[in-house]
């Protein structure tokens, strides 16, 4: 299911959501730059959460106005590169919500600068 090619590294069921519903919402802006900061890496860039729907998202502990909700936000992990590495890289393409976590890199399309 959703096994579509929807740019040149990504296919729609990567951001399925997690809990086997096999719905997706994605919106444009976060695919573009997922797909620029794939090709600035030149490495494959795992995409552990992307879209939740309201059950999910409560189940997985997350906030009750979050990007995932609106498929404007993913988790994203690429193997070598830490984190905060990864989270310069996704400056530079432009993500504008950056969330640096131990294991994983939020990012997302908010309309303002934020970081944690």
């Amino acid at each position: 299911m959703n096994n579509i090619k929807i740019a040149e590294n990504f296919y729609l069921r990567e951001f399925e959501c997690r809990d086997g519903s096999h719905q997706v919402m994605l919106h444009s802006e976060l695919l573009r730059r997922l797909q620029q900061l794939r090709t600035l890496l030149d490495r494959p860039v795992i995409i552990t959460s992307g879209y939740r729907n309201p059950e999910h998202n409560r189940r997985v502990g997350g906030a009750p106005h979050s990007y995932h909700l609106r498929g404007m936000a993913a988790d994203i992990t690429v193997q070598g590169i830490e984190p905060q590495v990864l989270a310069e890289a996704a400056e530079k393409c432009g993500f504008r919500g950056i969330g640096i976590y131990e294991a994983f890199l939020h990012v997302d399309t908010r309309a303002q600068a934020a970081r944690w």
